[in-house]
């Protein structure tokens, strides 16, 4: 289409429509429907589904969808900056952001298992009231004589912290022991376990329970796996929910472990590559995932294309399709060499 108007195809019309276009892989996006063949590409019509609504008007588009990502509005991989920074993805605005961008410190890799970004967290505000008791907690660098030292902000003898906007007093911090193994930021375990005990589901809005102990944080919000089953189902969260339009974070089904877990579904069950992946960060697990999901696509695609034509299957012809696929990665990955 208009190179000023934005347009997203989803993994199969990639493969069959618009091989040798320039296209960005923009893995997940939430409530979006194919733009292949419908009024954004003129008298282009899609081989798979030939009738199409002439516009899809619940897309959202941002500037992914010209290739940027984060707030810096960059492209990736940036041929202008060397620096090999993780991205992760925000969970609501499903944006990519450079780790040094998410304006607070990251913890470990095992805690890192959906974030929101600081935008997002505003525009749904009620989440800092969750993240006092259920994220990951917040972790500052500070400098002591020489040395750069990670500091947890913890509540001191049950007082409640100042509000986000107001300076942490010393005592508010609590800095690691160099001779400690232990980690300062509490597990997954420790967070969710301590939190629940605390205070026990009813048919009232648990968020009216959960309010007073927002902790001093800034940035980006860092969530345990299974942090949304704490959110308050009643009536009245349910409606700011749909208000704040992020109603799917109460959908088990809507997380990024969902997806991966789709992907290495059977055939592949519990392969050897699920050991490998545990060793990658975030970025390469979900392209290993939307990989395997093309992979299983064009495959699918291949052995139709047989039937449909009468062909059978011989080794050349499977070597030629895999020619074909390599070649199709090429121009996706380099479309300013073609």
């Amino acid at each position: 289409p208009n190179t000023a108007e934005p347009a997203g195809v989803c993994l199969a019309c990639a493969n069959k429509c618009h091989e040798g276009h320039d296209i960005f892989e923009l893995y997940t996006k939430r409530n979006f429907r194919c733009d292949c063949g419908n009024g954004k590409f003129g008298d282009f019509q899609c081989h798979l589904t030939p009738v199409r609504d002439e516009e899809n008007i619940k897309n959202h588009y941002n500037h992914n969808f010209s290739g940027c990502y984060c707030t810096c509005d960059r492209p990736y991989p940036d041929t202008e900056n060397q620096d090999d920074d993780e991205m992760i993805q925000c969970i609501i605005c499903e944006d990519w952001l450079h780790s040094k961008h998410l304006g607070c410190t990251i913890a470990e890799p095992e805690e890192l298992q959906e974030m929101i970004c600081e935008a997002c967290m505003n525009k749904a505000p009620f989440l800092w009231t969750y993240a006092a008791h259920f994220a990951v907690p917040p972790v500052i660098n500070v400098r002591v004589g020489e040395e750069d030292v990670d500091v947890n902000i913890e509540e001191e003898n049950g007082n409640q912290l100042p509000e986000r906007d107001e300076e942490p007093s010393t005592s508010e911090m609590h800095t690691k022991d160099d001779t400690r193994s232990t980690s300062c930021k509490r597990t997954h375990e420790d967070t969710m376990s301590s939190s629940s005990k605390a205070l026990k589901k009813s048919a009232e809005c648990r968020l009216k329970e959960l309010r007073g102990l927002d902790r001093l944080r800034q940035g980006a919000v860092f969530w345990p796996y299974g942090w949304r089953s704490e959110l308050c189902t009643c009536t009245s969260c349910k409606r700011t929910y749909v208000a704040a339009e992020v109603q799917f974070l109460m959908d088990q089904s809507d997380t990024i472990l969902a997806y991966e877990k789709k992907g290495l579904e059977e055939p592949f069950g519990q392969h050897p590559l699920m050991t490998l992946m545990s060793s990658m960060d975030r970025v390469q697990q979900l392209e290993v995932v939307y990989g395997i999901n093309g992979l299983i696509s064009a495959v699918g695609e291949f052995f139709s294309r047989c039937v449909s034509e009468g062909k059978t299957v011989t080794a050349e012809g499977v070597h030629e399709f895999f020619k074909e696929l390599q070649e199709r990665k090429k121009r996706r990955t380099n479309p300013g060499n073609q």
